[in-house]
């Protein structure tokens, strides 16, 4: 017996071995995710370790209180990659909301890989010392609002939109974070406040003395999903296992999305990205379980033809192994075309100049998707 177990231990230090060797990565890397405490973060974290043990290279995660603060030091190259959510990927890409402002504009954002795991649910959760029972009781409740974080705020939207509620019907409370927010339903400062299932701030609202409740999201209610992806079109309705409040019972009917997102932008190295997707695939096994819902990670998850394009590295080595076929290269080629023509209206809005920046881009950006015949969300 301990004979098998020695060779078993030895054959899985081999495959390390060789695994490691096979990967080609900097000694450092740097990437941004959500706050500390956030299922982003902590997931990041957990990859890093699996990383160091494996092959040696330190993964440096910067945490970032909103989708401005984690994108800017992607752009900048500063960092390589970003574990971010739709803000930082589609929105960034579209050029909306903080994105939309002069000093940005939309962004060759490119994926890697992404967490669709279905475990958790990307929801607003609300102090369990109110009753609320349904989204429309939140009507005149005190509902969080991150200043730099259009995902987070937009998703807040979605589910208040499900509720047949909308930011007027609310009591808008703002904060400069993600971590702020939950720290002030805690504390008492804020009602509800948007985050994933298995956030660690979501467990230290559960453990707190208001409590916490996810209110529902009936399938069924195909009026009030109408009203939600309206708003948001990235979700759908979902079944969480894991997360506060949901752990060991038979699962909460929510909504989520791919979270989160491993992202680079377009002018990253190729090779670097392929070694970057290879390790996350490869090591899978080593990081599978060190964090909640971090098995969304897992090669049969991922979702080829999501809403942002894949990066040319990673689409090597999917193609490399199986996973990546003409369907999805098709719709790829789809989003970067998506891209370009975004990218052209906004160097037409720039030398235009116009007065009322706001104004004009909204109008350029939806002419121009139009007449790519992309469809027009925001």
């Amino acid at each position: 017996m301990k004979y098998i177990t020695s060779t078993f231990a030895a054959l899985s230090l081999s495959a390390t071995v060789a695994i490691a060797q096979d990967i080609d990565l900097p000694k450092q890397l740097n990437w941004t995710a959500y706050d500390t405490g956030s299922a982003g973060y902590n997931q990041s974290v957990a990859i890093g370790a699996a990383l160091q043990d494996a092959t040696g290279v330190n993964l440096r995660v910067l945490p970032g209180k909103n989708d401005v603060s984690r994108t800017e030091p992607l752009r900048q190259g500063r960092v390589q990659f970003s574990a971010t959510g739709v803000g930082g990927s589609f929105m960034a890409q579209e050029g909306v909301f903080d994105f939309g402002a002069k000093n940005w504009g939309p962004q060759p954002i490119r994926v890697l890989m992404a967490n669709n795991g279905g475990a958790i649910n990307l929801a607003v959760g609300v102090a369990g010392d109110l009753g609320i029972k349904e989204f429309s009781d939140l009507k005149g409740k005190r509902v969080a609002y991150i200043v730099g974080a259009p995902a987070l705020n937009v998703n807040t939207e979605a589910y208040m939109a499900y509720g047949g509620l909308t930011w007027d019907d609310v009591e808008r409370v703002d904060f400069g974070g993600f971590g702020a927010s939950w720290t002030g339903l805690i504390e008492g400062q804020v009602d509800a406040a948007f985050a994933s299932t298995n956030s660690g701030k979501a467990y230290e609202a559960e453990a707190g003395p208001r409590g916490l409740f996810w209110p529902p999201i009936d399938p069924e209610n195909k009026e009030g999903l109408a009203a939600m992806n309206a708003i948001a079109p990235f979700f759908s309705p979902n079944k969480a296992v894991v997360g506060a409040t949901i752990d060991g019972t038979d699962g909460y009917q929510g909504a989520g999305y791919a979270y989160p997102v491993l992202t680079a932008m377009e002018s990253t190295e190729a090779d670097l990205v392929y070694n970057m997707t290879k390790a996350m695939v490869e090591l899978f096994p080593k990081y599978d379980g060190n964090s909640p819902g971090i098995g969304g990670w897992a090669l049969d998850k991922q979702n080829m033809e999501w809403v942002v394009p894949y990066h040319e590295g990673a689409i090597r080595y999917f193609s490399e192994v199986g996973a990546w076929n003409e369907t999805a290269q098709a719709h790829n080629d789809t989003l970067v075309a998506r891209q370009a023509a975004l990218a052209a209206a906004w160097k037409a809005t720039e030398a235009a100049n116009p007065e009322d920046w706001e104004a004009a881009w909204a109008e350029a950006r939806r002419a121009a998707l139009i007449a790519g015949g992309f469809p027009v969300t925001f």
